[in-house]
């Protein structure tokens, strides 16, 4: 496990007597506490379509450290040989010329997960700004086509430039609100829903600033709304991959929950990828007890693989 380097000023970083009281029910409290407190790594994905993985090394391993995510062969967290040194990565040449993005390694799971093909027709609900968009066309090869879609000009903004720097070609843009799209039959369909961001603590402490117990409720509605309308649009026999970076059961396990009971055609699929360490789904919250098919969502705390935190679930349509 890489060592933890924290934050230096992690000893601000105040969690609220609540939020406390909730995670320590769900997780182990220290340890969540520990690497949520701590720097997160860098990592990059490479991109495929442009470079090969061999070639990008090559290029990079004279400056800086590359190692390889374990459940993705295309990604490394890097740091520069120099221990003492920060470069940005973001002003690297490589990143420039679209070889490489800039992407948190769980953040890389949702379309992994997924698995689109050469020739699928996949939508990508809540796309901006195109990190898991980009990871699907090189998956696929720019071969079928990408629905990238989001609810404003100014989300798609940072897409457009990403679709572009990458050479993806196989995508249409859209706008509008997720839960409104209609017309559109989709083989795979990718919900990375908006959420409260608990697992992107070690990112960006101002999430726990931002935490309150209501929240989690209010997005509940929206993130319903969202899924609801992927399956209307999910084919007979489609998948469809629900996930957050968020590790609030009332956002992650719940909707689910809502999905499996309403819509009995509905299957989750477990999920098997190799070096990736998951936790337990959670089966109860509030003395509510979840279908059983949730036990095969996944849970990935910050803890299990020094990462943010994030929940993924797949479902297929029979």
């Amino acid at each position: 496990m890489h060592k933890l380097d924290m934050w230096a000023n992690s000893e601000k970083i105040v969690f609220k007597e609540k939020f406390i009281e909730k995670y320590s029910k769900l997780t182990d409290w220290d340890e969540f506490k520990r690497y949520s407190s701590a720097y997160l790594r860098k990592c990059i994905r490479v991109n495929t379509l442009k470079i090969s993985v061999i070639d990008l090394k090559k290029r990079l391993e004279k400056d800086w450290k590359l190692d390889t995510v374990p459940w993705n062969k295309d990604a490394f967290w890097i740091e520069h040989q120099a221990e003492e040194k920060r470069w940005d990565v973001g002003n690297l040449k490589e990143h420039v010329l679209g070889y490489i993005y800039i992407q948190e390694a769980a953040s890389m799971l949702p379309p992994l997960v997924l698995n689109p093909k050469a020739g699928d027709t996949v939508l990508d609900m809540c796309a901006s700004p195109g990190s898991k968009t980009t990871q699907m066309a090189q998956m696929m090869e720019n071969k079928g086509i990408i629905v990238a879609n989001d609810l404003s000009g100014t989300r798609l903004s940072p897409l457009g430039l990403n679709v572009q720097r990458c050479g993806v070609t196989n995508i249409l843009i859209s706008i509008s609100r997720g839960q409104h799209m209609k017309d559109i039959m989709f083989d795979k369909i990718l919900v990375d829903a908006p959420c409260s961001g608990t697992g992107t603590i070690r990112k960006s402490a101002k999430t726990i600033l931002m935490w309150n117990e209501n929240y989690a409720k209010k997005m509940q509605h929206v993130q319903k709304q969202l899924i609801e309308n992927a399956y209307r649009l999910l084919k007979d026999g489609g998948e469809m991959v629900y996930s957050t970076c968020t590790l609030e059961p009332e956002e992650d396990e719940e909707v689910i929950d809502y999905m499996l009971e309403k819509y009995k055609d509905l299957k989750v699929e477990k999920i098997l990828l190799s070096g990736l360490k998951t936790s337990p789904a959670v089966m109860e919250y509030k003395n509510k007890k979840y279908n059983s098919q949730v036990k095969d969502c996944i849970r990935i705390w910050p803890q299990d693989n020094d990462t943010e935190g994030f929940f993924v679930c797949k479902l297929r349509k029979n």
